[in-house]
């Protein structure tokens, strides 16, 4: 397979907006915003960061991270992208002949300390919420060990972090397999991100609601979505699992599914496991005052 730069940036961009924009319970989306954190912000930090990911490649990896972090900060108050931005860059920086899964392990055995210490600024630049105090001190330390193995050490509480250390196991095994049968399934893209959504909380409870709330809440928000797949009515249940993600304002937020989700999206287009949706259904689903925070990318074929 041969994939251009410019193939590239325009799968980064649609990864990072149609996992912005469809209505998915718990997360911001064009109908509810955080008072932190609304889909504006996500839109224009995937319009920032479009760019920046296809310039990864071995040795450039932390490099990389931390431009697309500066660049997200420029156009965004809020931490909206560190978790996706630290997901994608090693993707990006596997050789196009290569299937993902081909040459992800090749790319992460590769990781040094200097890409562990600008991805260490590039956390401090983006003030992630959820860090508690052992890992706060951590990453104002500099790191000793090279990216891949200081994520291993934060590999039991960031899915994030675990998919460094076990070769993208989450993404490649679960994630990207339920996607590409969610999508041949589901009436329309919408759709199978959220049910998508849902397998991961169920199979992988939310990191960053464990850590804002505790293992036992992240337990509670698996079962829930659990339950809500399997429901006779979805929709309503669908519904009554946004409530409850959103009874503590942005404290359930599933904030690592959705970067999973990211990634899981880039892996299935970059890799052909699914097609990039027409131009029109992505349109319509973006509420006319954000039309113009667009980018042109999803015209392109």
């Amino acid at each position: 397979m041969s994939q251009n730069k410019a193939q590239l940036e325009n799968w980064c961009y649609l990864a990072c907006l149609l996992e912005a924009t469809a209505r998915k319970p718990g997360n911001v989306h064009p109908g509810v915003s955080f008072p932190d954190l609304m889909y504006v912000d996500f839109l224009r930090s995937a319009r920032a960061i479009a760019p920046l990911l296809p310039q990864s490649e071995p040795g450039r990896i932390g490099e990389t991270i931390l431009n697309c972090i500066t660049a997200t900060r420029d156009v965004s108050a809020s931490n909206s992208n560190l978790g996706m931005v630290l997901l994608l860059a090693p993707l990006l920086a596997i050789p196009n002949e290569l299937t993902i899964s081909a040459g992800i392990e090749s790319v992460l055995e590769g990781l040094s300390v200097a890409d562990a210490r600008l991805v260490y600024e590039a956390i401090r630049v983006a003030c992630p919420g959820g860090l508690g105090e052992t890992e706060t001190q951590d990453i104002l330390d500099e790191p000793t060990g090279t990216l891949r193995e200081v994520m291993a050490l934060a590999a039991e509480r960031d899915a994030v972090a675990r998919e460094y250390a076990s070769g993208f196991e989450i993404t490649l095994q679960t994630a990207v397999p339920a996607l590409q049968d969610f999508w041949n399934q589901s009436s329309d893209w919408e759709t199978a991100v959220i049910r998508l959504q849902l397998m991961l909380m169920a199979a992988c409870p939310d990191t960053l609601i464990a850590r804002k709330c505790g293992r036992a809440e992240a337990e509670e928000a698996a079962r829930r979505a659990r339950e809500t797949l399997q429901a006779e009515d979805f929709e309503s249940s669908l519904q009554g699992l946004d409530r409850w993600l959103r009874e503590t304002g942005n404290r359930r937020n599933p904030g690592t599914t959705a970067d999973l989700i990211v990634a899981a999206l880039f892996v299935a287009l970059r890799d052909g496991f699914i097609k990039p949706p027409a131009p029109a259904t992505i349109r319509k689903k973006v509420p006319p005052p954000f039309q113009a925070e667009l980018s042109s990318l999803i015209y392109e074929g």
